[in-house]
């Protein structure tokens, strides 16, 4: 594609008008919303609202007037991008909280199942919590084998089948309704993080039979860096599953200050403790921006940045590690090089914002609100420039910051 060519696609695109809702900053390419996403224009207001009306006027007053209610209006917005009705989704906490209230809730679901059943290499705090999670389960283990050893893993002892849609290295994807259907055959509950899906692909839970599920905030939604998190509970299951975390805002009568713990009925039991206002905000304000957005738009577009991308990297010698069918990942495309790292930051240093995943991964996240076909080849022609020059091997771009 030729820098005329992209510009074209460009004009026509029809989801070019949410670009100017964001604000991006001048002389960045930004391909690393699936990090964290960029700042909403509405949010500055939103938050400046909360902050000086809604707390600095009203007081406590504002939880009465909208506070209170905030995880399940949340949520339901939610809802909406992910398939499944407004009341089986809620804004609490953060992923890997909301991960372990709903594993322990699961492996204490059926005392004759004792296993949680995952992926080697899924995202470190899925198994890290996962194990924190058996371990307050008595007899409860997990197993975690390769992606192709995991259909022979389900058995009549797996109490939940913990996967992650859309894999955060090589943006690989797994079929959402068969494997969930071979969890049930097995008598097995299935639990997705949504994390680099929600936003980025096409989800539809409730089609796709699914028991549970989370996701973050902060990537593709652009709630803002650390914002709540949601989680997903089938409305059949809401009555029969309990969270081990009994914080009083779970409670069926918060405010009449009961000794006793008693869960409230629905998702309303899956929250704990006093949900921060300020994070609402800002979350709220990301989720608002995709009210009217064509998920199959997305989709499309995500599809075409892809595939513009790895024609780049083929003439760069670079191996892309992510797969080619569109069905079969998420909205990143991945690539491999020794120096994966040097080159991260030196294209950082040119204004080109990706990340780099441990050993050797180049990783660029294709945001279809706000990236565009020139952007994507502009970023092209600086990595060639990076490659073909040798100026990622100055030493300076081998130094490992903290974050990565």
């Amino acid at each position: 594609m030729t820098r005329d060519e992209a510009r074209a696609r460009d004009a026509a695109d029809p989801l070019r008008g949410y670009r100017d809702r964001f604000a991006l900053p001048d002389g960045v390419l930004y391909l690393d919303g699936n990090s964290l996403g960029p700042l909403p224009r509405d949010a500055a207001p939103a938050l400046a609202d909360m902050a000086g009306r809604q707390w600095g006027e009203r007081l406590i007053r504002s939880w009465n007037e909208g506070w209170i209610d905030a995880p399940q209006r949340i949520g339901g917005k939610i809802a909406a991008l992910i398939g499944a009705d407004p009341d089986e989704v809620i804004v609490a906490d953060s992923t890997s909280v909301n991960l372990f209230k709903l594993l322990v809730a699961a492996l204490r679901h059926d005392p004759a199942r004792h296993t949680i059943v995952s992926e080697t290499g899924n995202f470190p705090t899925d198994l890290h919590i996962a194990e924190g999670a058996v371990g307050c389960v008595a007899g409860a283990r997990l197993n975690a084998v390769a992606r192709g050893a995991i259909s022979a893993a389900i058995d009549g002892d797996t109490a939940v089948v913990l996967l992650t849609h859309v894999h955060y290295k090589t943006a690989e994807r797994f079929d959402m309704a068969s494997w969930t259907a071979a969890a049930h055959a097995a008598g097995a509950l299935t639990l997705w993080d949504l994390s680099h899906s929600v936003g980025a692909v096409p989800v539809d839970l409730n089609a796709a039979g699914a028991d549970l599920a989370v996701g973050c905030g902060y990537k593709y939604l652009n709630g803002g860096p650390g914002a709540p998190a949601f989680l997903f509970v089938a409305r059949r299951l809401q009555e029969r599953l309990a969270s081990p975390l009994s914080g009083w805002m779970g409670h069926a009568a918060p405010f009449d200050f009961a000794d006793a713990y008693q869960p409230a009925s629905g998702m309303k039991r899956w929250l704990a403790g006093t949900p921060s206002m300020l994070a609402m905000a800002g979350l709220e304000a990301g989720v608002d921006l995709w009210r009217a957005v064509d998920q199959q738009a997305v989709a499309t577009k995500s599809a075409a940045l892809f595939d513009q991308f790895a024609a780049i990297g083929a003439r760069l010698n670079l191996e892309c590690a992510s797969p080619a069918n569109p069905e079969r990942r998420g909205s990143h495309i991945s690539f491999r090089h020794p120096q994966a790292y040097a080159l991260c930051q030196a294209l950082i240093a040119r204004g080109v914002i990706g990340d780099f995943r441990d050993p050797d991964i180049l990783r660029f996240g294709l945001t279809p609100l706000y990236l565009g076909f020139e952007d994507v080849w502009c970023a092209g022609s600086i990595l060639a420039d990076i490659l073909t020059s040798g100026a990622f091997r100055d030493p300076a771009f081998a130094q490992r910051n903290a974050v990565t």
